[in-house]
Order: C-alpha cells, then sequence, then structure tokens
C-alpha cells in the first residue's frame, strides 16, 4: 500500500479530508483546508497519494474526484499494528498502559465502560479458541 513510505504531515491532511468526505475534488479538499496550500500543491498532493496506492480518482466533468483505496478501519489497524510492534513489541497492553500513564489523557467514563465491554468480548473470545 505505501509503497513510497510514510505519510507527510500535509498528506494525513488531506487523507483526513477525503475520509471525512468520503470522496472529494481538489477543490473540496482546498475548501476544507485550514491552512491551504496553492491549489496547484493540493492537486499535486493528490496525485502523490494515488501513486502511492492510498488515492484512486474518476472524472466527474472537468473534475477528478478522489476515493480512499481501503477503509479507513483496515488503514487504522494497519498504522496500529506497525507502532505496536516498533514501540511496544507487539503488546496492546504496554501501549494501552503508556497511553494511561501520560499526564494528558483523559479518559471519559463512557470510554470507559467501551473499554471493559470490549475486554469482556475479547476474554469470551479466547474462551471459544
Amino acid at each position: 500500500m505505501d509503497k513510497q513510505g510514510r505519510l507527510s504531515g500535509r498528506e494525513r491532511q488531506i487523507m483526513d479530508i477525503v475520509y471525512g468526505l468520503g470522496e472529494a475534488s481538489a477543490t473540496q479538499v482546498l475548501q476544507a483546508m485550514p491552512d491551504a496550500p496553492t491549489r496547484t500543491s493540493v492537486r499535486t498532493f493528490l496525485r502523490i497519494l494515488e501513486e502511492k496506492g492510498h488515492l484512486k480518482h474518476r472524472k466527474e466533468g472537468r473534475e477528478f474526484i478522489f476515493a480512499p483505496t481501503r477503509p479507513r478501519e483496515r488503514v487504522g489497524q494497519s498504522a496500529l499494528q506497525k507502532v505496536l510492534s516498533t514501540f511496544f513489541a507487539g503488546s496492546i497492553e504496554q501501549a494501552v498502559a503508556a497511553h494511561l500513564a501520560d499526564r494528558g489523557t483523559k479518559v471519559s467514563p463512557d470510554e470507559l465502560k467501551r473499554l471493559e465491554s470490549l475486554i469482556r468480548q475479547a476474554r469470551a473470545k479466547e474462551k471459544l479458541s
């Protein structure tokens, strides 16, 4: 997928916009960027993201409409696996512990309930294995 390495900050910003909209033209991306570069730069980034395999396009009238090649969740799972293996020896426990130990981390009661539910589901899945 990511044939040419990691995404730059601007590339991540554009991917976030395209994921948020579902699909987008260069004009829509440009309008959604708070610190937008030139229109030519946006088009160049879109082309690069397509070359890297992150986007595909179709022509609609005079504009290209870009869409992600993979669902956001799958891309996120892949990125998470890389982070886990690189920084936490593959341990989700170590990653969560590091995140929760950060002073800036705020976990709402609703998030804690959802985490508890996910842990229960993981335990139930393990029992079935």
